[in-house]
């Protein structure tokens, strides 16, 4: 296969991101015609279908390596501009880092690490809240440039370096052990309400089957929070029990807010960071930073 062609590469990166070839087309100011050719020679070039036909459409496995170099491809150009003195007024404007993140980490250490980041050139930043289990698709698709994930295996065309363990603490509130926790954790837990962040929460679920031995996970009667602070709050006021940050659950577990179940068995999540292999000065500044924060808020692997 010869080298990608550059306008179909663009144009290809176009139709995902504006969903429709219409759209596409009237963002790159070519005809649906001229943009459907394009994203046709691609794939004969490539012997590859690079596109689901839906609405909108959905890059194949194969499309989302395009995309992904396509994406890297801007975002080289636009650090070589930078470099060059072409700033807002040429129309580059200020770098963006799209970057998946958790909730938990949002809510916690995350952005404060963010403010150190220097702001002269500045950058903008695009965060992705998703699932630590769940943020390494976002890379492969190429919709972020690096992620805060739970899984040490690198993506393709990502490096991978440890952050840390954000330890979790089983906890309840009060009023809600004294009706539910009332015996043996192992006995009673699997069938006591509980809080889960959505659906594809299984943090829980695994604690449970560690206590236990096996079996089939926490209780079907749970609740769904889908913010980091409204499962904390969920907890407190009684609706369930759940794992909390350590650095969420501390402040009330002091104030009697919040009970610990188990002080001895806390749960230990490793984060790692992933990221592009790209030479971006903007993305390699963004790395330190996380890293130097990581390192001073969370748990030593």
């Amino acid at each position: 296969m010869d080298e990608l062609p550059l306008d179909q590469v663009r144009t290809l990166l176009a139709v995902v991101d504006e969903g429709t070839f219409d759209a596409a087309a009237s963002a790159l100011h070519v005809t649906p015609s001229a943009v459907s050719q394009r994203v046709k020679a691609l794939e004969q070039r490539t012997g590859r279908v690079l596109l689901m036909r839906t609405k909108p459409v959905r890059p194949t496995e194969s499309g989302q390596v395009v995309i992904r170099f396509a994406r890297q491809l801007a975002r080289l150009e636009r650090d070589a501009g930078a470099e060059l003195g072409m700033g807002a007024a040429d129309g580059l404007g200020p770098v963006r880092l799209p970057i998946a993140v958790n909730a938990d980490s949002l809510a916690t250490w995350f952005l404060p690490a963010l403010t150190r980041v220097p702001q002269d050139p500045p950058v903008c930043f695009e965060l992705y809240r998703e699932d630590e289990a769940h943020t390494t698709a976002l890379l492969r698709e190429g919709q972020v440039m690096a992620a805060v994930t739970s899984s040490p295996d690198p993506v393709a065309g990502c490096t991978v370096r440890a952050l840390g363990l954000v330890r979790y603490l089983l906890v309840a509130s009060p009023g809600f052990a004294a009706r539910h926790l009332t015996g043996a954790l192992e006995r009673d837990l699997p069938e006591a309400p509980l809080i889960v962040f959505d659906r594809r929460d299984e943090l829980q679920d695994a604690y449970v089957r560690d206590l236990t031995g096996g079996g089939a996970g926490a209780s079907r009667a749970r609740h769904q929070v889908p913010t980091s602070e409204g499962f904390r709050d969920a907890v407190a006021a009684g609706l369930g029990w759940g794992l909390v940050p350590q650095a969420q659950a501390e402040p009330l577990i002091a104030s009697g807010a919040l009970l610990p179940l188990a002080p001895r068995r806390p749960l230990d999540v490793p984060l790692y960071w992933q990221q592009w292999k790209l030479d971006s000065p903007a993305l390699a500044l963004v790395a330190a930073v996380v890293a130097q924060s990581a390192c001073e808020e969370l748990r030593p692997v």
